[in-house]
């Protein structure tokens, strides 16, 4: 007779997070013996996730800061759930799923609480002033909870790690590094670079903070200096995010004619390869999936030379890390790769093994289970 199914909930904001970043490891949960459940805010995409034998709960969960009520309703919501179903394991996925998640895991007994931390959100990224509220505000209450043995802590970066280790925010004993949610290299298959003109695209949310203003401002000395390269932006708005581009601005851009703005992409792998060069000069990330994406698909990158970056664009190796919010280092960086079609040859085919060999979806889910048997003391 096979061993009993272990439960594990997987807290995520929004449906396309979940398909986008989770969906890999939950699969390989069931083929691991959990039977897995996804509390998220549904929006269109519930039978896509249903189909793939995963249970889903619709939260609706809210990204900003404006709505405590909202989120006090969740926990309540969540208690109860917890308390009826008494999960072996809740994953909480980024920083205000962690608080919620978290808080509704005080009410329940015998149940590990693992916290994913996908880099530190705006709360601990941004110097605004309603950031540096909001975490005066969520300090004490990490602390709280991180001291209870059954609160595990997973981070992308030794970076974000370290940070919460100063600050006493987590015990070291019960947080480990796993790099991102990894990328699957069977969907994300290599590819030849075959544009005549190099196409630099940068590709992410349109937040002030992905670096986008600095890109379309090296768009712009590119086509002074008449370099040959074409600038792609692909991507949504955000409009949730206090971070958020106005619209009317990136449209002001496209107009000028220095960048095209692509919008919403389903179809990632297809769209990656139509890049010569992917750049994000992001402030701070956990581990970005998009660069994973592009390391897999056999592309050079452009990083900025902050935590979570570093994660994947080694300088010199498959990339060019480039200086926090510096036009004229993200620009020679792309100048240097657009007018070398070898160094972005050689570059894009190391990028491709060092996913393979360390940052495949395999690799990180075997990472993640293998935390969620050590938790609950189950050998291998």
């Amino acid at each position: 007779m096979g061993r009993k199914k272990l439960k594990l909930f997987i807290l995520v904001s929004e449906d396309w997070s979940f398909l986008s970043h989770r969906l890999s490891l939950a699969q390989s949960a069931i083929n691991t013996n959990f039977d897995v459940t996804v509390f998220t805010k549904v929006n269109k995409l519930e039978e896509k996730i249903k189909e793939k034998g995963i249970n889903v709960i619709n939260v609706n969960f809210v990204r900003t800061s404006k709505f405590p009520l909202i989120d006090i309703l969740n926990i309540i919501k969540l208690v109860f759930i917890f308390r009826r179903e008494k999960p072996d394991i809740v994953h909480n996925v980024a920083l205000k799923t962690i608080l919620i998640g978290s808080i509704a895991g005080l009410f329940v007994k015998n149940s590990t609480i693992v916290n994913a931390f996908t880099g530190l959100g705006y709360a601990f990224s941004s110097n605004q002033f309603l950031a540096k509220i909001i975490r005066l505000f969520i300090k004490p209450i990490f602390y709280s909870l991180t001291r209870k043995c059954n609160y595990w802590s997973i981070f992308q970066n030794s970076d974000d790690f370290n940070l919460f280790n100063s600050l006493g925010l987590i015990e070291q004993e019960r947080s480990v590094i796993i790099r991102g949610s990894g990328v699957d290299t069977n969907e994300f298959l290599q590819t030849v670079d075959i544009n005549n003109i190099p196409v630099v695209m940068l590709a992410s949310r349109m937040l002030w903070d992905k670096g986008v203003e600095e890109f379309v401002k090296a768009a712009k000395r590119a086509h002074e200096e008449k370099l040959k390269a074409k600038f792609i932006l692909v991507g949504d708005a955000d409009k949730d995010n206090p971070m958020s581009i106005p619209i009317s601005t990136i449209m002001q851009w496209t107009n000028e004619a220095y960048v095209a703005w692509e919008g919403h992409c389903n179809d990632m792998p297809k769209k990656l390869s139509d890049a010569s060069i992917v750049c994000l000069p992001s402030y701070r990330e956990g581990l970005p999936k998009v660069l994973l994406e592009a390391a897999a698909i056999g592309r050079p990158l452009i990083g900025t030379d902050v935590p979570g970056c570093r994660e994947i664009v080694r300088n010199g190796e498959n990339g060019i890390l480039v200086k926090l919010k510096d036009v004229d280092s993200l620009y020679e960086a792309i100048k240097l790769l657009v007018s070398n079609q070898q160094m972005r040859q050689s570059m894009g085919k190391r990028s491709r093994e060092i996913v393979e060999s360390e940052l495949s979806s395999d690799i990180i889910n075997l990472q993640t289970i293998e935390l969620y048997k050590r938790t609950k003391n189950i050998s291998s």
